[in-house]
C-alpha cells in the first residue's frame, strides 16, 4: 500500500536511503551521499504533505516525494510545457534488498496517477548521469531526457533532468 508518510517514518527512510547510498556506492554511482538525502529534506516533505511511503506488512519498502514545488536549480531548463501545472518527483527509493521487484514501477505509477487526477501537465524529475539503471528506467517509461543539472556537494557529474507529458 502507497500512503502518505508522517514523522514516525522519517528513521525508517533515513534507513532506507542509507542503504540505497550504500549499494550505489558499492557499484561505483556516486548519486547520494552522507549529506544527501538527509532528515531536513524528508521533514520539508512532510511540512509540504508531499512525501510517501510503499508499506508492505507493516514494513517500509520505499518512498518517493510527489511535489509541485519547483526548486531553483530547474528554472534555466527549457522543459517541454510551461512552468505552472508541473509535478516534480524526489527521493525515490527502494531498499536495495527489495528492488528489482516492481516496486519502484508501484511508486511511479502511483506518482503519475496523482498528476492526472490532478490535472497536471507533465511530471519532472532528475536522474544521476552515471546511474545508467536509474535512466533506462524512466526512459522507459516515456520520460525525454533533457538538459543536465549539477549538484557539486553530491557529485561532479551531471544529473539529467527529464520530463513526461501528460
Amino acid at each position: 500500500m502507497i500512503r502518505k508518510a508522517t514523522q514516525l517514518d522519517i528513521d525508517n527512510l533515513i534507513l532506507i536511503t542509507k542503504a540505497c547510498t550504500s549499494n550505489m556506492i558499492d557499484k561505483n554511482i556516486y548519486q547520494w551521499n552522507a549529506y544527501y538525502p538527509n532528515k531536513e529534506a524528508f521533514f520539508k516533505d512532510l511540512e509540504r504533505n508531499e512525501l510517501y511511503v510503499l508499506e508492505i506488512e507493516n514494513t517500509i519498502f520505499g518512498c518517493i516525494t510527489i511535489s509541485t514545488f519547483m526548486n531553483d536549480v530547474y528554472k534555466p531548463i527549457s522543459w517541454l510545457t510551461k512552468n505552472d501545472n508541473n509535478i516534480y518527483i524526489h527521493r525515490l527509493a527502494v531498499h536495495p534488498k527489495h528492488q528489482g521487484k516492481g516496486f519502484a514501477q508501484q511508486l511511479m505509477k502511483y506518482a503519475e496517477n496523482y498528476a492526472l487526477k490532478n490535472n497536471q501537465t507533465s511530471i519532472r524529475l532528475d536522474s544521476f548521469s552515471q546511474n545508467t539503471r536509474n535512466l533506462k528506467f524512466y526512459e522507459r517509461r516515456g520520460y525525454k531526457q533533457l538538459a543536465p543539472i549539477y549538484f557539486p556537494n553530491q557529485s561532479k557529474h551531471p544529473f539529467y533532468c527529464y520530463e513526461l507529458v501528460l
